[in-house]
């Protein structure tokens, strides 16, 4: 799973999150030019609002599909490079505001313009004037002078606004305190790298279908196409330049897949042997699930809980063309799946914080609490708990998450390991996020014969 994973209570929102709840409405506006920068800046702060208020970006993002392409991709990433920014914009309007909006969407809108003021200061006489453009859609327009006022006061104050963020430990670094904190205490010296990386655009990586056509081969197509890019494993090849899935040749063909590079790593250590059978415990969105797949002709069963992410599963399967048993199931719950045939190998790629991948879901900042560690850890510990029985003696399991955090990483197995005598730990594997990969962490596991 590459992000969200087995559903479990949601997140608490924020403080942050919860002063703004009120007002949000994700509809679309009506009345402004669909190519504006007053449309996207609208269709970003009605994004940026549904997720302060604790709605995912998936879930926020959704009602945009009916946009045209232009716009749409404009909102996205304003919302996206907004949420990466955790903590800069709500400094500037502490500082800018007498007291916090009454209107979610009008304060939302307030972020993604000081975004834009932030990084295109050239612009700033546009953004202000589409921002207020933008206002004129929220609440009859009564927000218009008062999004007009903070904005001409932070262009007024702007250098003294900028240095007294660098006072504050969470504008400065781009996350919440609690994450800091744990980041410092767990990697003194490299946490500043980590957070560094976790505040960029994620890279974008391939994963070529080899079933179907060679690395070399791809990178060619790649090549004629006009795209840039370079390998980074053993079937990954790292664009230059992130691009539209439809640009990219032959991937309606299911010639490649869009996967993180740290991703790929779990069907490569699990590498499993044609004719075993292989269980992908909490498999959507299928990434892991196609490449253990494409690496070996093995008798796959697919689970998730949620259909929505069990569609998506067959969907990637169906564009690759390949085949696996997928059901919709908790994992915990053996008795209402299993057949009670063991498996030679199990993925279990648990739900988990998803602290290595905050660049590439930076909502997460938003939603997460540290309370929420805990309940991941227990969650994690009811999946391997349960998955172990089924498998075969001298079988091998791959426990993965895409958190840097240790709770979740080793300490979760060191009290696996301590909790089944059977088990030995073959390998582990810990990925800080770099510029070719997010952050994840691997542990194999072997039972014994």
């Amino acid at each position: 799973m590459e992000n969200q994973r087995l559903p479990s209570p949601p997140s608490a929102p924020s403080s942050r999150a919860r002063r703004v709840r009120s007002g949000t409405s994700v509809g679309q506006p009506d009345r402004l030019p669909p190519d504006s920068l007053a449309f996207s800046l609208l269709l970003a702060a009605r994004v940026l609002a549904a997720v302060r208020g604790g709605q995912s970006l998936a879930q926020a993002l959704a009602p945009l599909a009916g946009e045209a392409a232009p716009a749409r991709a404009a909102a996205q990433d304003a919302a996206y490079a907004t949420l990466r920014r955790y903590g800069c914009g709500e400094f500037l309007l502490r500082r800018l505001l007498a007291r916090s909006l009454p209107h979610a969407e009008a304060e939302a809108l307030l972020l993604a313009a000081l975004y834009r003021l932030q990084s295109r200061p050239e612009t700033a006489y546009v953004v202000v004037d589409q921002a207020v453009a933008a206002a004129g859609d929220i609440a009859a327009g009564a927000f218009k002078g008062l999004v007009n006022g903070v904005l001409r006061n932070y262009l007024r104050q702007r250098e003294a606004l900028e240095r007294a963020m660098l006072d504050d430990d969470e504008a400065r670094n781009q996350h919440p305190a609690w994450w800091l904190k744990r980041l410092r205490r767990g990697y003194p010296d490299s946490w500043q790298q980590i957070v560094a990386l976790g505040n960029r655009p994620p890279p974008m990586t391939l994963r070529v279908n080899q079933r179907r056509i060679g690395v070399a081969d791809y990178a060619a197509r790649l090549q004629a196409a006009g795209l840039v890019a370079r390998p980074v494993g053993a079937a990954s090849l790292l664009l230059a330049r992130a691009v539209a899935v439809d640009a990219l040749p032959g991937f309606a063909d299911g010639l490649v897949s869009i996967q993180d590079a740290g991703a790929q790593r779990a069907a490569e250590l699990l590498a499993p042997r044609a004719g075993q059978r292989v269980l992908d415990a909490c498999a959507a969105p299928g990434g892991k699930t196609c490449h253990l797949l494409e690496r070996a002709e093995v008798e796959l069963l697919a689970l998730d809980i949620e259909e929505g992410r069990v569609r998506k599963i067959r969907d990637n399967l169906r564009r690759l063309r390949l085949s696996a048993t997928v059901v919709l199931a908790d994992c915990r719950r053996t008795a209402d799946w299993w057949d009670g045939r063991a498996f030679d190998a199990i993925l279990a790629d648990v739900p988990c914080s998803s602290s290595g991948v905050v660049r590439r879901h930076p909502d997460i900042k938003y939603l997460r609490r540290e309370s929420d560690i805990r309940r991941f850890v227990h969650l994690q510990r009811e999946i391997i708990d349960a998955l172990w029985p089924l498998l075969k003696a001298g079988g091998r399991m791959l426990y993965a998450t895409c958190s840097v955090f240790d709770d979740e990483n080793a300490a979760q197995i060191d009290a696996f390991l301590f909790r089944q005598p059977a088990a030995r730990r073959l390998l582990e594997e810990r990925l800080l996020p770099e510029e070719e990969h997010d952050g994840f962490y691997y542990a194999l596991l072997e039972k014994a014969a």
